[in-house]
């Protein structure tokens, strides 16, 4: 799962993304308003953490353009701001969500896990397909009741694919969507070849139902 924070506080950007690097979550970040813009509007993110108050715009702005360009992108907004008028633009802006700082970063995780639920997987942490069953919350994989060992790239690709049940994920969006920002300075797609195909052993050595098929040149699809 890949997020994106959008705040300028850097002891609190810092926080932040250490506490979610821990939970296994592929972290960027941006601290202005046209870094993040740019990214808010060009990737996906499975949630973005968007302080409102940038030192060069507004968070509401970028919501805005978001909005414009159909981009849905689980926004939370977090912001020192306790206003009602910020909270209920934001939200008619599309936000899923208003933290107001300061806050702890269980109660944002909370808040996280619940958007994903939502969004991503129609209020439900837990995906079955068959024989086997894709917990995210507790970043498992039991294919007929037994615990199949992923590493945390193999899982976060499934994860990824679970969430695109039935389309096509191409080998650039995989990539840039599980190893994020590092994506930028690899050579060649052998390192997502590599991962797919080790866990597409994992889960036919195991037997799972789960089927990754190969769309030659273009990428990959979880069929069920």
């Amino acid at each position: 799962m890949k997020i994106l924070i959008i705040e300028d506080e850097y002891k609190l950007l810092e926080a932040i993304e250490q506490f979610l690097l821990s939970e296994k979550f592929v972290v960027e970040k941006a601290t202005d308003y046209s870094t993040a813009a740019q990214k808010a509007l060009i990737y996906d993110y499975d949630c973005i953490l968007l302080d409102i108050s940038l030192p060069d715009g507004s968070g509401l702005k970028i919501l805005e353009e978001m909005k414009r360009e159909g981009k849905t992108g689980n926004v939370i907004i977090i912001s020192a701001k306790n206003s009602l008028d910020d909270k209920v633009t934001g939200l008619d802006l599309g936000a899923d969500d208003y933290l107001t700082k300061p806050f702890h970063l269980s109660e944002l995780y909370a808040r996280i896990k619940a958007v994903l639920r939502r969004k991503n997987l129609d209020g439900s942490a837990v995906f079955t397909l068959g024989n086997s069953t894709l917990s995210f919350n507790e970043r498992l994989l039991l294919v007929n009741s037994i615990d199949l060992k992923l590493n945390r790239k193999e899982f976060d690709m499934l994860a990824f694919f679970v969430t695109n049940k039935n389309r096509l994920v191409t080998k650039e969006a995989l990539a840039e969507h599980v190893w994020g920002d590092s994506f930028d300075l690899a050579d060649s797609f052998d390192f997502v070849y590599s991962q797919v195909k080790n866990l597409r052993k994992k889960l036919k050595s195991s037997n799972s139902d789960i089927a990754i098929e190969n769309v030659y040149g273009v990428g990959y699809k979880l069929t069920t």
